[in-house]
C-alpha cells in the first residue's frame, strides 16, 4: 500500500488568459479510452460535441469503441489512435501522428494506465527495459505531452490532464526501477506521484503561454477492470474530469492537484523542486528527448 495525500490545500498558478473555446470547437485526446475511465470520458465530450481523439492499443477495440460512442451520443466525429504505451516507439508515432492530424489540440487528457495488481505477476518490464508501470503509467505520458506541446502552445488556449491516485509513493532515485524489492503496489503508487511532479513542472514551465497542467484523483475504486470491489460511481470519475478540461471557472488555472472535484495536497515530494529535477532529468534520459524539447 502506499499512502495518501495529505487534505490541506496549495496555491494554483493563475494566469490570465483567453477563455477555451467551446466545447463543439475542441479537440481532446484521450489515452487509455477504449474501456473505464478513458472510455466514459471520451463518451462524455463526444456527447457534449467536442472532436474527439480515441487512443488504446487494440484495433479491434478501438473501431469497436468509436461505433458505440458514435451510436450513444450521435457524434460522429472522433478518430482512433492505436499505440502500446509500453514501447516508446510507439509513443512518438503516436505524437507525430495525432500532430499531422490535428493542427489544433485543445486538451490532452492523459489516462492510460496500469493498476497495482494488474496485469498479475512479479516485475515486469516494458519493450524499452523499464519498469512496466513507470513506463506506461508516467513515463509514456511523459513523452507523448513533450512531443505534443508545440501543438498545444499553438492551440492556446489549452490544458493539459493528468488522471492520478490518491494513492502516492516517494520515488526512491537509487532504486527508481524497483529491481532490488519490488511491490506491485509500490511501482504503481511512484508512477501515479511522478504524473503529479510533471503536472506541477508543466505548470511553472508553461506560466504565461496559455496552457494549463492539471492532475486529480478521479474517484476511489470506480467500477473498471482494475478494481474489484467498487466505492464510487463511474460518473463521479467522469465529472471530476471532465470538469478539469471544460469548465470556465478554471480558465488559466494551473499547477493544481485535485482529489475528485476537491483541490487537495499531493505528496510531499511532488513540492521538493530538487527531486523534481531529477526525475525530469531521469525522463529525459530514458525518453532520449534533450533537455531543449522542453520548451
Amino acid at each position: 500500500e502506499c499512502p495518501g495525500p495529505a487534505k490541506s490545500v496549495i496555491e494554483p498558478l493563475v494566469e490570465e488568459v483567453s477563455p477555451m473555446r467551446p466545447v463543439r470547437e475542441q479537440t481532446v485526446l484521450v489515452t487509455g479510452a477504449t474501456d473505464g475511465l478513458g472510455k466514459a470520458v471520451a463518451t462524455e465530450l463526444a456527447r457534449l460535441g467536442a472532436t474527439v481523439l480515441v487512443h488504446g492499443r487494440d484495433d479491434t477495440r478501438g473501431h469497436t469503441t468509436l461505433t458505440e460512442i458514435a451510436q450513444v451520443t450521435g457524434n460522429d466525429r472522433l478518430r482512433w489512435y492505436r499505440a502500446d504505451l509500453a514501447d516508446l516507439d510507439q509513443v512518438r508515432r503516436l505524437a507525430t501522428t495525432v500532430a499531422a492530424d490535428a493542427p489544433r489540440l485543445d486538451a490532452l487528457i492523459s489516462n492510460a494506465g496500469i493498476g497495482g495488481d494488474y496485469p498479475v505477476g512479479g516485475r515486469q518490464n516494458s519493450v524499452d527495459g523499464i519498469e512496466l508501470r513507470f513506463a506506461v503509467n508516467y513515463l509514456a505520458g511523459f513523452l507523448l505531452i513533450r512531443l505534443l506541446l508545440p501543438t498545444l502552445r499553438a492551440s492556446a488556449p489549452a490544458r493539459i490532464v493528468q488522471v492520478s491516485s490518491a494513492g502516492q509513493a516517494p520515488i526512491d532515485f537509487d532504486d527508481v526501477m524497483l529491481t532490488r524489492a519490488y511491490r506491485s503496489g509500490q511501482a504503481y503508487c511512484q508512477s501515479k506521484l511522478a504524473q503529479i511532479m510533471l503536472t506541477f513542472d508543466l505548470a511553472e514551465e508553461l506560466a504565461g503561454t496559455g496552457v494549463t497542467a492539471t492532475a486529480l484523483h478521479p474517484a476511489t475504486y470506480m467500477p473498471t477492470k482494475m478494481v474489484a470491489t467498487p466505492i464510487s460511481t463511474l460518473k463521479s470519475g467522469v465529472d471530476a474530469t471532465v470538469r478539469l478540461v471544460l469548465d470556465r471557472a478554471l480558465d488559466g488555472v494551473s499547477g493544481r492537484y485535485y482529489n475528485g472535484q476537491r483541490q487537495a495536497r499531493a505528496h510531499r515530494q511532488a513540492y521538493d523542486p530538487a527531486a523534481r529535477a531529477r526525475l525530469r532529468t531521469l525522463s529525459e534520459q530514458l525518453t532520449g528527448l534533450a533537455p531543449g524539447v522542453r520548451r
